[in-house]
């Protein structure tokens, strides 16, 4: 046998080797629903998570928060996309944890008011009619709810509130049909920038949160340890390409700068306080669904 021979054979060997060791994970996203938009908006990351890996990732399409939350249960998916409102009902019901964290640029919320309502902080906003987002929305309701009850106005009942789209909440603000609404910070200000016939002046944001949570990419708790670890190390070690696969598609634009860190379940216990000041104290159902 020549030398060439016992190499190529060795090579073959180390590759077959190689392949049996690779993974094939099944990857969801709690806010995209279908094959087809996953496949557009997420594809990117999906090709990147693999190359980084050397493991195999297949969609697995959510309907809704919930059968993510139970697809984690029955082991028929393996790693989740999700924000921090899902994050906290999903490892309470599964015991699944955060693998790696999305870092948004500038994810917070806002209290808004018009600049000529009197109305100057929190407190003056008792008994009035505030607008939030989407319900179980982290920026748009949990977050502006949290602000209220930091500056000490119970959103539960010190309050008119109501629920409605960010753009119907402007209009209604802008209008004087509410008092104040309470949004993502960010979005807010994409929607108020586009006005072309109002002085910058006509808002004015009274109250705002720090930072929240980042958004992650969760583990399920059935996913070995050591191989969690594998692919968290994978994603941070390759973090430019995963990034870059995150926001390829402009559905994603919510993440251009952001940075990818590793995370852990206590920087979720703020997001928890807000479901109790929401009313939902034990945060073992998904608000909304």
């Amino acid at each position: 046998m020549t030398l060439k021979t016992i190499l190529m054979g060795a090579a073959a060997l180390a590759l077959s080797a190689s392949a049996l060791a690779a993974e094939n994970w099944k990857l969801a996203v709690t806010d995209v629903e279908g094959m087809e938009r996953l496949q557009v908006e997420w594809g990117p990351f999906k090709d990147a998570l693999e190359t980084a890996t050397g493991d195999t990732f297949e969609f697995f399409p959510v309907n809704s928060r919930t059968a993510a939350a139970e697809a984690l249960r029955g082991k028929t998916v393996d790693f989740v996309v999700s924000g921090p409102a899902e994050y906290v009902v999903i490892n309470k019901l599964t015991k699944a944890t955060p693998l790696v964290g999305l870092g948004r640029p500038d994810y917070h919320c806002a209290i808004i008011v018009r600049a000529d309502s009197g109305i100057n902080v929190p407190a003056d906003l008792k008994g009035k009619k505030v607008a939030f987002g989407d319900i179980g929305s982290t920026s748009n309701m949990l977050c502006p709810m949290q602000v209220l009850a930091d500056h000490g106005v119970d959103p539960v009942n010190d309050i008119d509130k109501t629920h409605t789209s960010r753009n119907i909440a402007h209009e209604a603000l802008k209008a004087g049909d509410i008092d104040a609404l309470g949004a993502n910070a960010n979005s807010w200000l994409n929607v108020r920038n586009k006005e072309t016939d109002l002085p910058y002046g006509f808002f004015k944001m009274i109250a705002r949160s720090g930072d929240l949570p980042n958004d992650m990419i969760m583990v399920g708790a059935h996913v070995p340890a050591d191989a969690a670890e594998t692919v968290r190390t994978a994603i941070l070690d390759n973090k430019a390409q995963i990034i870059a696969g995150i926001t390829a598609h402009e559905e994603n634009d919510k993440y251009v700068g952001m940075d990818l860190v590793a995370i852990q379940d206590g920087a979720y216990d703020y997001v928890r306080l807000m479901y109790a000041n929401a009313g939902y104290p034990q945060f073992d159902n998904f608000i909304g669904d």
